[in-house]
């Protein structure tokens, strides 16, 4: 049973007890002497015998060994959730659990093995709750489902930031977790739900409540409630698809005459993004501009501030190039759908952009946070009437489901056709989910 206050899985020994019982009998009926229990020591395994004990040592030494589990992941757990995967050793595991290097291999054969432990654990937890919507009565799945969903990323940071880097290392969970929306939401419509519906429903919602819960975004329930009913764009006219989709793309400006500053930030961006940043050092940029190592400290103090200055020349690439190619003839509704399509676009432009803002959630997250916020002014500046809604909610739910389609097509190697997903989306933000069927 996943316990999320503890974030760990408790062994229970009982049934080993009673196997060992089970063995003591069986020797009795064989005529065989039968004096003693054995010590239990966890391994890989399972348990080695090695000593005598009574039933009841052997209910102690269990209940030991399930302790030290524990502990554990207990402590990888706050380690994971303080530092990024790379950085955390098994010997500082050790440590943080008060326990001494080798018992770490009798319970798991590496790092990795307890950090997807911990993944599992979360999947699983996230699984039980939206089960808990779909058996709600059908005219409370929604509110349950906002309650739910908003709710466990405040309670459990911890788990949700592990999680959020094990999304990044391991795609497959990611894919999990988001068939675990799929199936709340198609038991919200009372139908097979699809990404589209995963996205107008789930995605927004996952994003607003990361970002109330690690970035202090205010956040309305009731607000979240009137969009997945109603929509947002209410009084918006049927979009005009034909215009949305009809766009002749304009690269951003380059230069022509970079000094070393840029040629540095680019190459960092590349590297960064093919490579990852703890798999990146300072001689691999400079390196690869066949410049000296001194010469990044012309520029930037270290690597953390080099990382930050190219998170925030993404955030200015993406939005430089949506305002840039967006049609501003366009009704609201119609410029947020060709602003969903235009910013996929770009994420097949430049594949590197969207690894180095998912990384750099747990590498710089104060880099992470000014980089949304800046989306967010941008919201602000240009949303347009939204009556009494809440427009933070608003905002966030709309940059969710931008956020959520891109790691759809940065990630994943069979994305859904994105014309598709946009007009389907069209629906959704004008009119909400339609009734259950």
């Amino acid at each position: 049973m996943f316990r999320p206050k503890g974030s760990v899985l408790s062994l229970d020994p009982s049934p080993l007890l009673l196997f060992l019982l089970f063995l003591r009998d069986l020797r009795v009926l064989r005529g065989e002497p039968c004096t003693s229990f054995s010590r239990l020591r966890p391994s890989r395994a399972g348990c080695i015998l090695d000593s005598e004990m009574t039933p009841e040592s052997v209910l102690t030494e269990a209940r030991k060994a399930a302790g030290t589990r524990e502990a554990l992941i207990s402590a990888a757990v706050r380690l994971f959730s303080r530092k990024w995967f790379v950085v955390v050793s098994v010997a500082e595991i050790c440590r943080e659990a008060g326990v001494s290097n080798g018992l770490f291999y009798r319970y798991f054969r590496s790092k990795e093995e307890i950090f997807r432990l911990i993944l599992e654990s979360v999947l699983k937890s996230i699984g039980d709750l939206l089960a808990g919507v779909r058996d709600s009565p059908a005219g409370e799945r929604i509110r349950s489902f906002i309650r739910s969903v908003a709710d466990y990323s405040t309670e459990h940071p911890d788990l949700v930031s592990i999680f959020r880097e094990g999304q990044y290392r391991f795609f497959e969970y990611e894919k999990r977790l988001t068939g675990l929306y799929i199936d709340a939401v198609s038991g919200i419509l009372g139908r097979k739900a699809e990404i589209p519906e995963y996205l107008a429903v789930a995605s927004g919602l996952r994003f607003c409540a990361v970002r109330r819960a690690f970035h202090g975004t205010p956040f309305d329930y009731g607000t979240m409630e009137d969009i997945l009913e109603g929509g947002i764009f209410r009084d918006a006219p049927e979009p005009r698809y034909d215009r949305i989709f009809d766009v002749v793309v304009r690269p951003l400006p380059i230069s022509l005459e970079q000094g070393t500053r840029d040629r540095l930030i680019k190459a960092g961006k590349r590297l960064f993004g093919e490579r990852g940043y703890h798999e990146t050092n300072i001689h691999d940029i400079t390196g690869s501009l066949d410049l000296a190592v001194g010469s990044f400290y012309t520029y930037f103090e270290s690597k953390e501030a080099f990382f930050a200055e190219i998170i925030d020349l993404v955030g200015r690439e993406i939005r430089g190039f949506i305002s840039l190619n967006l049609d501003h003839g366009l009704t609201r509704l119609e410029q947020e759908l060709q602003g969903i399509y235009l910013f996929s676009f770009f994420l097949t432009l430049d594949p590197h952009c969207y690894p180095i803002v998912r990384e750099a959630e747990f590498v710089l997250p104060g880099a992470v946070k000014a980089y949304y916020d800046a989306f967010q002014s941008g919201y602000e500046k240009n949303l347009g009437d939204l009556g009494s809604l809440h427009h933070p909610t608003v905002i966030n739910y709309l940059m969710g489901i931008s956020h959520y389609f891109g790691i759809e097509v940065a990630f994943d190697e069979s994305p859904q056709n994105v014309r598709n997903v946009v007009r389907s989306l069209g629906a959704y933000l004008t009119r909400g989910m339609p009734a259950a069927d």
